[in-house]
């Protein structure tokens, strides 16, 4: 008997020790898939003129915008679509198995972008299919990732690994901007070159190491809901990704036909989506979750901080590109990267602020941290209004700091809060839902701060252009022309690095005396001319920032007190057998000892 008891305490004791072991194991490897995927959705930000330059192709020419925003945003918008759906066949057929498969998809066809050959439009075709190809393979691992640490860790500690995940997906996105910035101008294809090593050792490491502890719920395939919800979705991104593109003689999309078009159908096939979950007998999201009021509460102070944010990292590097490091002694070619070292205060924010807001999180609940974050958020955004536009450095990276702050404060918790609601048989649907409303409302966000950015340009930039060219000997005919572009062209010119206004002059700048040439074409001409008109939409972009994170910051109020679902985790068969006598592990190793 007491040989029995003694095997079988080793036992406990060892699948303790194991599941000890296995949790840190899950963490480090959904920790490196997400990382190389938020990496990847945004090292070629700053690497695209390389890029383009690579593949012989101008992006600034009307006809190339297109695949200028493709490359930027295709990436984002195929995750954003795919996430919940793959994280429902998660749920049915094993998270890990599907997260395996999207990190052998994201390693090919990291492969394949780092062997393009291609030119023109062709290359930029083929680069832009591989970069959703990629996507795929990301939203494979952004849906299961929240899932597998849910089931891998317990309850009292959830909140620190969905917190140092949260940052590294958050990190990555930010590294990205500067790894994209010091690999570009060595060879473009060291942009995708650097992914492959990782991916593969990823790949390899989550075949070997990984283990299904999920609960999985055998069950059909929800194809209409799927069908549904893909379709409507892309219609309404693709919709906003036209809408800030120039239209005829406007200088944006929202009132092309096809644009209003996408947004109304995809819209309606989102509402018929909504309905034909209510009816299947196995739908690819219950929307019954959203009773629960943690989980409601969560993804609507999610969906609202992520509206907040998601454009502002355009809107404050096109304020660093195109105004502010001109003024202060860098040339336009190398402010994408100095641009991305200058905004590394917000990453140091988020690296400190997640993990530890995580891990009080788990003792104290989500709603403190989570609300308070988006309380700091707002403040942050206020008081960038009020920074000068050509600021003081020290103050702007505060700001940063304390918005960075703020969003890890934010992150973690609520993400925590939203995994801990969810019952074990729909974790991947559901975290693949946060993804979803997170990247969806990236995607809408910046087509919102681009729309009030453009706008504020469109009402004064035409008439002070005109003026600074012709003062400088610019033909009033060419002047005019210039002054009237869409000024769209100018802000994906300062973004990427060129000189905005030897891009636009072009052939024009050979007629002119070099001294005046010089000028036009300096760091401090387009700057101060550019400062009054950008200002206002900074401004508005800021406000309307505000309002979403005080609204994100009342529903994250609302979601309740410090909330798990009785979730009935499986426990290991000798700690069943103790369970059936009514001991715990402890009580019965106690009672051994005496």
């Amino acid at each position: 008997m007491t040989s029995d008891l003694t095997v079988e305490k080793a036992v406990v004791s060892a699948r303790k020790k194991h599941r000890i072991e296995y949790k840190w194991i899950a963490l480090s490897n959904t920790t490196l898939a997400v990382l190389l995927a938020t990496i990847n959705s945004s090292i070629m930000l700053i690497a695209l003129p390389d890029i383009f330059r690579g593949i012989n192709m101008n992006p600034l020419i009307p006809s190339n915008t297109g695949y200028l925003l493709w490359l930027m945003m295709g990436f984002m918008v195929v995750t954003a679509v795919l996430v919940v759906s793959f994280g429902r066949i998660g749920d049915i057929f094993g998270r890990v198995r599907v997260f395996n498969l999207g990190f052998v998809i994201f390693s090919v066809f990291s492969i394949l972008l780092s062997v393009t050959w291609m030119k023109g439009t062709s290359g930029a075709v083929w680069l832009i299919a591989m970069r959703i190809l990629q996507g795929i393979g990301g939203a494979f691992l952004f849906a299961n990732s929240s899932a597998i640490l849910t089931d891998a860790f317990p309850k009292d500690e959830r909140g620190l690994a969905l917190g140092i995940n949260n940052v590294a997906a958050i990190a990555g996105s930010f590294l990205g901007l500067v790894l994209g910035g010091l690999l570009g101008p060595i060879d473009w294809h060291l942009v995708f070159v650097v992914s492959v090593p990782f991916g593969v050792a990823g790949t390899v490491w989550s075949y070997l190491k990984l283990e299904e502890h999920g609960v999985r719920t055998p069950s059909r395939i929800d194809w209409w809901g799927n069908l549904t919800f893909a379709v409507g979705l892309i219609a309404v991104l693709v919709g906003i990704t036209y809408g800030i593109m120039p239209y005829g003689h406007s200088n944006m999309g929202w009132n092309s036909p096809s644009v209003l078009l996408l947004l109304g159908l995809g819209v309606a096939i989102l509402a018929a989506f909504l309905v034909i979950e209510t009816k299947v007998p196995d739908p690819m999201f219950k929307l019954s979750l959203f009773r629960i009021r943690a989980f409601a509460g969560g993804n609507i102070a999610s969906l609202l901080a992520s509206l907040g944010r998601g454009g502002m990292m355009f809107i404050l590097i096109i304020w660093l590109q195109g105004i502010w490091l001109p003024l202060h002694g860098y040339s336009f070619q190398v402010t994408p990267l100095w641009a991305g070292i200058y905004m590394l205060p917000l990453t140091v924010g988020f690296l400190v602020a997640g993990p530890v807001s995580g891990i009080l999180s788990d003792r104290f609940g989500a709603r403190p941290f989570a609300t308070g974050g988006m309380v700091f958020a707002a403040l942050s955004f206020l008081l960038f209004t009020i920074l000068p536009i050509d600021f003081s450095y020290v103050w702007f990276a505060l700001l940063l700091l304390l918005n960075g702050i703020a969003m890890g404060m934010f992150a973690s918790p609520n993400r925590a809060g939203i995994m801990n609601s969810l019952p074990p048989d729909q974790r991947g649907a559901g975290a693949g839902m946060v993804s979803t409303f997170q990247n969806s409302a990236m995607v809408l966000s910046i087509g919102v701060f681009f729309t009030l950015i453009i706008t504020g340009l469109s009402a004064s930039l035409p008439g002070a252009f005109f003026a600074g060219l012709t003062r400088q000997g610019v033909p009033a005919a060419s002047a005019s022309v210039i002054s009237h572009l869409p000024p769209t062209a100018t802000l994906f010119s300062a973004l990427l690095g060129y000189n905005p206004v030897k891009s636009l002059l072009g052939p024009t700048l050979v007629h002119l005396p070099a001294a005046k040439a010089a000028y036009l074409t300096g760091r401090e001409f387009f700057p101060k001319l550019i400062a009054s008109s950008f200002r206002k939409g900074l401004d508005e972009a800021f406000y309307f920032a505000f309002i979403a994170t005080v609204i994100a910051a009342v529903a994250s109020a609302l979601r309740g007190g410090k909330y798990h679902h009785e979730d009935g985790e499986a426990l290991d068969p000798a700690v069943q057998a103790l369970a059936g006598q009514g001991l715990s592990v402890e009580s019965k190793l106690v009672s051994d000892a005496k």
